[in-house]
Order: structure tokens, then sequence, then C-alpha cells
């Protein structure tokens, strides 16, 4: 059996896990998998190729979301302070969990518990991400003087792990001395953009961009007043209180709707899944964030982003973008004010990236899983 710990703050951490854990079973069929993660049962309900346990009790606390343009930087520290206070106990506990499923192998997407677990049950653990969390919490260093064990307990945690293999766009991993640069863990497309649109309804031949803003949402935009007109179909998976309804429901989108919703479930039980929507529209409006970026990389959309609030990793996504996608910004204020014409106009007009990185990361992780078992 192998353990992927995964930490539960938004959906990113774990898309890109479970690519990983596809592409190992592809390679290891009769691989055991257990997952602990407070992420959304469904998402592995929904995607995971291979027989899994969740035990969904958080093993880190992430960040504080207020929705998914705002955080609470206090709170973020004030809970993160709380739990690794007891990581001893915790790790303790959970390397007894992990003998008891004879665990021989730990992945962590970032949860340090996962580290300190691994060594008090004597097996080998790898941290694989784009960053870690003492580098995300540096960030908020007027709140630490309360917590003042955090970031060393944080680093030690790491310490115990056997490597860092990290991904692109990344921060923090000081204290590994074992770093192994990878590709981008993507979740590409299973059906053809044309495929999809058909089987949704959508216009073949109209351009369409979609709001993706994760599970934590995003108030205030009222989708009615966008000012795209015509030259635009907004798609959301968020009820936009509009008079379309749910593909997949008792009334599909008309073809040529401005505005229209994906039912989630529905798409998934009808043989999509949520790659196939972002390779099939022009583009995603989102916040910036590992999973929707390395999806649009690996799918050829391209992004209109927003801020996200104060986090370390925002600057360091935005800089990195535009070597590899289309792009352009569009502020919280012109976001729910629905002027994002201007910023749709530019990023679907912008010329094509310089670098078309590899999207295979998944694939290499799972050989270098498999060699790293075998040893």
């Amino acid at each position: 059996m192998i353990a992927f710990y995964i930490s539960g703050h938004g959906f990113g951490h774990a898309s890109r896990q479970i690519e990983i854990i596809n592409a190992l079973a592809r390679r290891m069929p009769d691989v055991r998998v257990f997952i602990r993660s407070s992420a959304a049962r469904r998402l592995f309900d929904r995607t995971v190729d291979a027989s899994f346990e969740l035990d969904d009790r958080p093993c880190d606390t992430g960040v504080v979301q207020i929705d998914s343009l705002r955080l609470d930087a206090a709170e973020t520290i004030r809970r993160a302070s709380d739990f690794y206070r007891t990581l001893d106990a915790r790790a303790d506990a959970e390397a007894a969990l992990l003998r008891e499923r004879d665990v021989r192998f730990v992945i962590a997407d970032a949860p340090p518990l996962a580290c300190a677990a691994a060594a008090r049950a004597g097996i080998p653990s790898i941290v694989v991400s784009n960053f870690t969390w003492d580098w995300i919490y540096e960030e908020y260093a007027e709140y630490l003087a309360s917590a003042p064990d955090l970031i060393r307990t944080i680093q030690g945690a790491y310490g115990e792990a056997q490597a860092a293999w990290r991904l692109p766009m990344h921060g923090g991993f000081e204290t590994f001395t074992d770093i192994q640069d990878l590709p981008f863990v993507a979740r590409h497309a299973r059906h053809a953009p044309e495929e999809t649109r058909k089987r949704l309804n959508l216009a073949i031949d109209r351009r369409i961009a979609l709001s993706s803003f994760g599970g934590y949402g995003v108030d205030g935009i009222d989708f009615a007043q966008v000012d795209t007109g015509q030259d635009w179909t907004i798609v959301t998976t968020q009820d936009p209180d509009g008079p379309e309804r749910a593909a997949g429901g008792s009334e599909r989108p008309a073809v040529h709707s401005r505005i229209c919703t994906i039912d989630e479930p529905a798409l998934y039980a009808g043989g999509l899944r949520y790659e196939d929507l972002v390779a099939a529209v022009d583009l995603v409006i989102t916040k910036p964030g590992y999973g929707i970026i390395s999806e649009c990389i690996a799918n050829d959309t391209a992004i209109v982003y927003t801020d996200r609030g104060r986090f370390a990793e925002y600057p360091v996504l935005v800089r990195e973008m535009p070597k590899y996608l289309r792009c352009a910004f569009l502020d919280q204020d012109e976001l729910r004010a629905g002027r994002w014409k201007a910023a749709l106009d530019a990023a679907a007009g912008a010329p094509g990236p310089g670098v078309r990185p590899a999207t295979n990361g998944a694939e290499v992780i799972a050989d270098m899983i498999g060699r790293t078992w075998s040893a």
C-alpha cells in the first residue's frame, strides 16, 4: 500500500495527486492506495481510477479562505499554530495508522505531518508539490509572534522526508537537500473540444469563457450584467440565477446562450470531466492556482486571472504564467462589476507562449515511485 497525504486547501493539490495515482495504477494495477485528505470526497470518487481508501480527517490546516479571492491571515496562523503544537502526538497516531495498513511509501502534497509520521513508522516519504507550507506561512510574519515555533516545527517535519520532487512555479523547499525538478502534473482532456461542445449543446463557432473559482466560489457577480454582449458565451458551474438550466438537466442551454450553467454531476455522469470542459472553451476566468494553470497549459486554453489576496504563491504564478500560456489580468473591482470584455479579448488575442512545457509529470512521477519502491 502507498499513502497519499493531500492538503485539503483548494482543489489543485487533490487534482494533481489523482493524476499521479491514476498513472501509478496503470503501471501497478495491484497497488492499494490510502488517501489522507480533507478535500471533497467527490473529487476522488469521480476521477480516481484505482481502488482506494479515504480518511478525510484534516492532515493540515492550509489557509483560511473567506471565499476564493479573500483569506484570513490571522486565523490562518492561529489554526496552523494550534495544529502543529501537537504535531508529535499526531505523528505518533499517524505512524500507527500507517503500520496498521502496511503502508510502504508515503507521498506528501504537502502536509508536514506525513513526513513526521512516515519517519516514526520507519518508511520513506517524498514531498511532491510546488510549494511548502513554511514558505506560505512566512508571508504572514506579523502574526508569527504568537506562534514562535510554527515555522521551525514545520521545517523539522519536512526534514524527515527523503527528498522533494518539485513541480514548476515553485516556492519554499529551503529545508530540503535532495530536490528533483519535474514537469507539470496536469489533467488532459479525454475528448476533442468539438465533441465536448456538441455533447453540452454549446456553440461550435462561438467564443466561450469558463468562470472557474473552485470550491470556495466568489460572491457578488451578476452574470446577467457582464459586458460581453453577444461576443462571448459565459459558462459557469455555479448558478448565475439566469434563465438557462444546467446541461443534462430538464432544460439544456441553448446553443447561442449568452450565459449557461453546466451541472458538474451531470457532466461526469455523461462521461466527461472538468478538464474536457477546460479544453472545450477558449479561456478560463479564475484566480491563479497551480491546478487550473497547469490544466490550461496542457489543453492550450487562455486565462483571465484576478488577484487572490495575500498569498505567497500568487506573485510566482503571475510571473511564470506568460511563459506558458496566453493570459490577461482583470482586477477584482472589474470582475465583480462585470466589466470583463476587454480582458477576455486581450487574453484571446494574445500571441501564443514561447514555451510549450512538458505536462507529463504524473507519468514521470509514477515511474519514479516505481523505481524507488523497487529499490
